[in-house]
């Protein structure tokens, strides 16, 4: 990790802090406390106090460490409820991941004269733009949908006083690169700016030194690790038999919450129609759904009312949701990287899950590079290690 303040640069990562050494407002405390946030991840404890200062801040940290809050919390700090129409404005990658921003935000900011909107695409221009002219002090958006407002008037960026890029490297593996800079440019020039990413690519290197002064440079971005709390597996099959074979994962009774993953949108509609059919009851998460549906999918799940997901890796991003039993890789990830993300969605908050990976003879040279390259081990298993209910009761 360097952390870099000042211009010194140190190898030093920083100390756990509880929110209550943070300088923060009575409120903001009861806010924290309520969500149950005691001691500030890595990135919040770099990041916060920093921005709480004004200073323009870069963290380099991966999904899932804790980077909303540490945006968040200074944001609501240091906004006032009279100074009027978007105040704040907070870039994001997905729809998934904007929805998600919001409501924790929302959160945060329970006991603060705030309010804060999400435009994205997939939802109701009508509908948001109705929310805008209601007045948002923070505006939580995709670039496109955005852009898209800030063409028909709807909204504007001149009293933006913070601006937030949330997973840069992700606007630019999904092309958003050019919309970012030209919304940048439209804010005032002494904004705050707030740049999070796991990875630094060049672009987000030059977008930082183009729109940012003096950052504080937080790099939180360890090699990301699997849960030590995760039982990993294989179980080789046949295309034909993996279906069933997922089907036999699916009937162990310590499966409480299962995401699976599959590579294509195809593969997540076929597959949800088979489990169907076999009478399990089961979400769907792409992105050629609607919002509305891709909102219910989520939602059912978290609350449990689905204790089966199946999502591609870009619409699960936002997904976080601590009481995943297994996940269930249908299809071998791509890369070390992709595995890793998978895999990380369950043993969260210090529980213990299981991650099972189905392969076909030809995969297992692929599984072996997933392996090398993550540093892990994945071990094998048979069928006989998820045995039948009718087997299981003999036992």
């Amino acid at each position: 990790m360097a952390e870099t303040v000042d211009g010194a640069a140190t190898d030093t990562m920083p100390e756990p802090v509880g929110f209550d050494q943070l300088e923060l407002s009575p409120a903001m405390r009861t806010s924290v406390a309520d969500m149950g946030f005691v001691t500030a991840t890595p990135i919040q404890a770099g990041a916060i106090p920093a921005a709480l200062q004004g200073r323009d801040v870069v963290g380099q940290a991966q999904t899932g460490s804790g980077k909303t809050a540490a945006f968040s919390i200074p944001i609501i700090e240091r906004l006032e409820a009279r100074g009027g129409p978007v105040q704040a404005l907070v870039l994001c990658p997905t729809r998934e991941l904007a929805v998600q921003v919001h409501a924790e935000f929302t959160r945060l900011a329970a006991r603060h004269e705030l309010r804060a909107v999400a435009v994205y695409g997939g939802d109701s221009v009508a509908r948001q733009t109705q929310e805008l002219r209601k007045g948002a002090h923070v505006v939580v958006a995709t670039p496109g949908r955005l852009r898209d407002h800030m063409q028909r008037g709807s909204l504007r960026l001149d009293n933006v006083r913070i601006a937030v890029l949330d997973e840069a490297d992700r606007m630019l593996d999904m092309g958003f690169a050019p919309d970012v800079e030209r919304i940048l440019r439209q804010c005032p020039d002494d904004r705050q700016t707030l740049l999070f990413s796991a990875t630094m690519p060049d672009w987000v290197r030059r977008l930082a030194s183009r729109h940012m002064r003096d950052a504080v440079d937080i790099d939180i971005n360890t090699r990301p690790e699997i849960p030590a709390g995760v039982r990993q597996l294989y179980l080789q099959t046949t295309w034909a038999d993996k279906t069933d074979a997922l089907a036999r994962i699916l009937d162990q009774p310590d499966v409480t919450m299962a995401l699976i993953f599959v590579e294509t949108k195809r593969t997540a509609d076929v597959l949800e129609a088979q489990l169907t059919r076999r009478g399990y009851h089961v979400g769907l998460l792409h992105g050629d759904l609607t919002q509305r549906d891709r909102d219910r999918a989520m939602r059912q799940f978290r609350d449990s009312h689905t204790r089966y997901l199946i999502a591609t890796n870009v619409a699960a991003r936002g997904l976080d949701v601590d009481d995943i039993s297994h996940v269930i890789n249908y299809d071998v990830p791509v890369t070390p990287d992709e595995y890793v993300h998978r895999v990380g969605r369950t043993a969260r908050a210090g529980r213990s899950g299981v991650a099972v990976t189905l392969i076909t003879p030809s995969e297992i040279l692929k599984l072996r590079d997933v392996e090398r390259h993550a540093r892990t081990t994945i071990l094998p298993a048979t069928l006989a290690d998820f045995p039948t209910p009718e087997l299981a009761a003999r036992a």
